[in-house]
């Protein structure tokens, strides 16, 4: 009789099978990999003759737009794409029909969240490489280990941060309204759309959540004005703080199964019971 197949081998089939899930789902396809490039280079055509003062340097707009929603896009594959497609999948009964199964449940969700980092990385680099190709996006190979590590945390951490808001979604009908409403005002005072001002009230309240730091962090390794190796440990360990705080309050609050499927509590649902025993 053959041995089982290894960790390993049943996290790869999940996540060649979420990606063959997500690719197979146009509306998902499009607002995680397209639209970011939809509005680079619409954004480009709009304003991309302009330049945005960073670090004391004049920097053309057109690459500040390319770091920026490059970093978006895989805020998007992880965290908007996990708090969309998880409540749908629990809802339908998916989730719970996974867990009945062999498969241990640690390996699924590890296919799930593989799947989303794997499609934030390539979503980023193509950003990058339009970039690079149409809008001359400076490349500083010393700074390349910088950009990479600083595009793992902040994928691990919005991963993170997808899955505890999953736990706090009561239905799927409402995800997107959620992840909309958590994700899209920030972006606007997060550097992603316009760059904001450092002393402004917005500003402040950007630097409380993980999206601008990362996305300045980000940023950082593609800025010619910023001098060194282009890590920035300060915005990382923040953005990492935020992750583990997603990650507790996924396994603390995380379910397999839709809201509605608990049992009914209150007067309604003892005297239901009591007229089916009797």
């Amino acid at each position: 009789m053959a041995g089982y197949p290894s960790d390993a081998s049943l996290i790869a089939l999940q996540v060649k099978y979420q990606l063959a899930y997500f690719f197979r789902i146009p509306v998902a396809l499009f607002f995680t990999l397209i639209l970011p490039i939809v509005m680079l280079v619409l954004f480009n055509a709009l304003f991309g003759d302009n330049t945005v003062t960073i670090d004391g340097g004049e920097w053309p707009i057109r690459q500040f737009y390319t770091g920026g929603l490059a970093a978006y896009t895989a805020v998007s594959a992880t965290y908007s794409n996990i708090g969309n497609m998880v409540p749908i999948r629990r809802d339908e009964g998916i989730l719970k029909r996974w867990r009945s199964t062999p498969l241990p449940t640690w390996t699924y969700l590890s296919g799930l969240i593989g799947a989303s980092v794997i499609i934030a990385f390539a979503g980023t680099i193509l950003m990058l490489v339009m970039g690079v190709a149409l809008y001359d996006l400076s490349i500083e190979w010393h700074k390349m280990p910088a950009a990479f590590v600083t595009l793992l945390v902040g994928v691990a951490a919005f991963a993170a941060l997808g899955m505890a808001l999953v736990s706090v979604i009561k239905s799927a009908s409402s995800s997107a309204a959620v992840v909309n409403a958590t994700i899209l005002p920030l972006a606007f005072i997060s550097d992603v759309f316009v760059a904001t001002d450092d002393d402004g009230f917005l500003n402040t309240i950007a630097n409380l959540f993980p999206l601008k730091p990362f996305v300045n962090a980000f940023q950082g390794c593609f800025n010619p004005f910023v001098q060194g190796s282009g890590f920035d440990a300060p915005k990382l360990a923040f953005v990492a703080a935020w992750g583990v705080a997603g990650a507790l309050v996924a396994v603390k609050r995380f379910t397999w199964e839709p809201s509605g499927a608990a049992p009914r509590r209150g007067r309604r649902a003892r005297q239901a019971a009591a007229e089916a025993n009797a």
